[in-house]
């Protein structure tokens, strides 16, 4: 038997250019130890958690190929696995690529037996190329998938469908008109010989699906990488407690798991789901009351422009200039609209009492209050302080220039618990206003102390 070299086919398996002759191979990583004997000349390496991983291969004495005075002095060679191209799925050639240069992630799967082709989320800016790439390839697109209906992109989804003759996947709960197939959750696919199941993870979108393979995990926008945590819950159809239940069900999968998600906005590598379970901060325990508090304390309501694209998605539109859309703005993340660092901005606070002893005593002339409240919230019971300004949190970047003329004044940030009001204050330092407070309890506080008296 003739055995060609394992590090020529993991080349054109993984896309490196290392090769060596007549040797067999044994692959040394602390990930997983397999080689797969295709047939009786070829030999795969199978790994099964690793985007960038370095391997050491030794070449070993096989009889009929080379001496053990051979392998005595052969030393090891480092093969780096790029992160896209070829890769193996549950032991099934499986090609994978991420198309776009933007923070919006399109994801091309195919088999590399039948050259069956998916496409995942993809945008509707890119749609000449995604159709270059399909045709110049070889690929047989059959289906295109949206993890979700996306506020922050015009989808391609049922363009590119439409143009290739394909069929528009999307949960069984998507308002997106044009969508020919709906799935429920669990539903099992095959992508030629390659399984994927469906996994409804709704909590950013009604919507939203993650797609499961055996040895990755497409999350679109219900989980991100790293500090990135997760896609908002607070935009049309988003609801943190079932965000919670889907991040339940995330973290049941398995740890190997590579998480591929629809955005990163930070440059972020993709790495193991366990590996997010220790430094994502939706994946940190909490019980499901804590969750929704914790971010619904942050919530920051949605931009006129997402919701003028989630309209446009539901109509199909064509048309990729339908709405307007700030460049590569972090809006589907958790406090993505803000400035980069708002996260780690130092706020200092200011006490009901002194604000009240504040008003009290006409101390207010060189002072703004800024309720960072919704426009309907303002109508409750906790009622608003006289004379305060109302720009809600997730407007304040966008409106910034109406509080240019008060930019020596003093600032009070005020909401309902103090949560996006320490958000607010938070942008305002990093735009550069000096004194700016967060009014601790907020208007839950204040009422009380209104009561009181």
């Amino acid at each position: 038997m003739q055995t060609r070299d394992v590090l020529t086919v993991a080349a054109a398996v993984y896309g490196t250019q290392t090769t060596r002759s007549h040797a067999a191979a044994k692959v040394a990583t602390t990930v997983l130890n397999v080689m797969v004997l295709v047939d009786q000349d070829r030999f795969l390496i199978l790994l099964n958690a690793a985007i960038r991983v370095k391997v050491q291969v030794w070449f070993m004495a096989t009889k009929g190929f080379v001496s053990e005075q051979d392998v005595t002095v052969a030393r090891p060679v480092n093969l780096v696995i790029p992160r896209d191209g070829n890769k193996i799925s549950g032991g099934k050639l499986m090609i994978f690529r991420q198309l776009n240069k933007t923070p919006c992630k399109t994801y091309l799967i195919s088999s590399e037996k039948t050259k069956e082709a998916i496409i995942i989320d993809p945008v509707l800016e890119n749609l000449n190329e995604y159709i270059s790439i399909i045709k110049n390839e070889g690929f047989k697109l059959t289906h295109v998938l949206d993890t979700h209906t996306h506020a922050d992109h015009i989808s391609g989804s049922g363009a590119l469908a439409d143009k290739m003759s394909a069929v528009y996947v999307m949960h069984q709960n998507s308002p997106v008109r044009c969508v020919a197939f709906h799935v429920p959750d669990g539903f099992d696919y095959h992508l030629s010989n390659i399984p994927v199941k469906i996994m409804h993870t709704p909590g950013h979108t009604k919507d939203s699906i993650c797609l499961v393979f055996q040895d990755r995990i497409l999350t679109g926008d219900t989980l991100f990488l790293d500090e990135g945590g997760a896609g908002r819950t607070d935009l049309p159809g988003g609801d943190p407690g079932e965000h919670w239940e889907s991040i339940q069900k995330i973290m049941k999968l398995p740890d190997n798991l590579i998480v591929y998600p629809a955005h990163d906005y930070r440059g972020r590598e993709p790495s193991s789901l366990g590996e997010q379970k220790k430094q994502n901060s939706n994946l940190q325990p909490r019980t499901k009351e804590a969750y929704i508090k914790w971010l619904t304390d942050m919530k920051l309501g949605a931009a006129d422009w997402m919701k003028d694209v989630l309209s446009a998605n539901y109509a199909c539109t064509r048309n990729p200039k339908a709405a307007w859309i700030p460049v590569d703005a972090p809006a589907c993340e958790v406090k993505g609209t803000l400035p980069t660092n708002v996260n780690e901005q130092q706020v200092p606070t200011i006490s009901v009492s002194e604000v009240k002893r504040r008003i009290q005593s006409n101390q207010l002339n060189n002072t703004i209050i800024l309720d960072v409240r919704e426009p309907a919230e303002l109508k409750g019971e906790l009622g608003v302080i006289n004379g305060a300004l109302n720009i809600p949190v997730g407007q304040l970047t966008q409106r910034i220039i109406e509080l240019e003329k008060y930019k020596e004044k003093d600032f009070i940030t005020v909401c309902r618990s103090g949560g996006r009001a320490h958000t607010a204050a938070a942008i305002l330092l990093q735009l550069g206003y000096k004194k700016v407070f967060n009014m601790s309890g907020g208007m839950m506080a204040f009422h009380l102390a209104e009561k009181k008296k």
